[in-house]
């Protein structure tokens, strides 16, 4: 009996290991149904986040992606990308629209639309915003007509969202990320390899020379040397000297790489098209494959100290522990 006691502890003690490890790693989490893409995902800190995506959903925590509740936006457009200034305040765009919340994303009223009338008859698509400091924000997407890009838009507040001014870019391609490392210095990405960036908050935007044709979707940057982008064909770049020069980095995969998210100066992740998920350890030099146990694209990418969330195709959300 006491034999088959030790045996039953052990057995026990063995699953329960096995349980353990089998939390490692990116793990799939129930937020939104299926059918639609989860698009963005931001944490305000470790227990308040939302995502959001197709037809203007939005969902929100507030025990760290434990439970999720569905908040109410009026719009039926694509959610492309959220982001808060502080605790309060922060702003959502979808579609040709941006809405902005004052409660901590209790309730969000529509600060701004772009209507066809305003561009000629064409569609204005938003696709990223950034605010540098607590009152300068900056949205940038494009202009088309019949599903053709015909000019970028590139637009500014400074006054923490009150009014919105479109601002002249010195590139008419599709602009898809911005990101600040401060509130001085600034980058875009967009297609066809487009990086551009300001020393001078916004004032003036200069071109930067990425070497590539490929299109950039996103761009994570640390401080004024240190950078990486990503996008088609397996594309990574990556700068020491703030963009001054921007070397290509191989990595084993060929398919579009879309949301890149750096934790310190060695520790990144990539995620992108069909599942891929690629970790480096060494300041970006060399990527290796992760496991996601999915085909689904995943569109974009968010760490908050330990904890890290991946969303994309059909509702999929992933959570990952360090």
């Amino acid at each position: 009996m006491r034999l088959n006691h030790y045996v039953q502890t052990v057995l026990l003690l063995l699953m329960a290991a096995g349980s353990c490890a089998a939390q490692h790693g990116w793990l799939s989490v129930h937020v939104a149904p299926g059918g639609q893409d989860l698009n963005t995902v931001y944490f305000l800190d470790s227990k308040r986040g939302w995502v959001g995506g197709d037809n203007g959903f939005l969902s929100r925590t507030d025990d760290g992606g434990r439970s999720w509740v569905r908040q109410a936006v009026t719009t039926t457009a694509a959610i492309n990308d959220i982001y808060f200034r502080d605790n309060e305040d922060g702003v959502l765009i979808a579609g040709n629209a941006i809405f902005a919340t004052t409660d901590s994303g209790s309730r969000w009223s529509e600060a701004r639309r772009f209507l066809p009338s305003e561009f000629d008859g064409a569609t204005v698509e938003l696709y990223s915003v950034r605010f540098p400091s607590k009152k300068k924000g900056w949205v940038v997407g494009s202009v088309s007509k019949q599903d053709r890009v015909v000019d970028s838009i590139l637009v500014y507040t400074a006054d923490g969202g009150a009014t919105w001014t479109r601002e002249r870019a010195p590139s008419r391609r599709e602009l898809i990320h911005i990101d600040f490392d401060n509130d001085k210095r600034g980058w875009i990405v967009g297609a066809g390899g487009t990086i551009i960036k300001t020393v001078d908050g916004g004032q003036t935007w200069v071109t930067q020379t990425s070497e590539t044709t490929a299109t950039i979707y996103h761009i994570d940057v640390r401080d004024d040397k240190k950078g990486w982008a990503v996008g088609e064909r397996g594309t990574i770049l990556r700068t020491i000297d703030g963009g001054e020069h921007w070397e290509p980095v191989t990595v084993a995969v060929r398919s579009t790489l879309l949301n890149v998210q750096f934790l310190n100066d060695d520790d990144g992740w990539v995620v992108g098209r069909g599942g891929t998920i690629l970790r480096t350890e060494d300041g970006g030099r060399s990527w290796v494959q992760q496991e996601s146990s999915t085909k689904q694209n995943l569109y974009a990418l968010f760490f908050n100290k330990k904890i890290g969330w991946a969303v994309g195709g059909d509702g999929l959300a992933l959570r990952y522990e360090r």
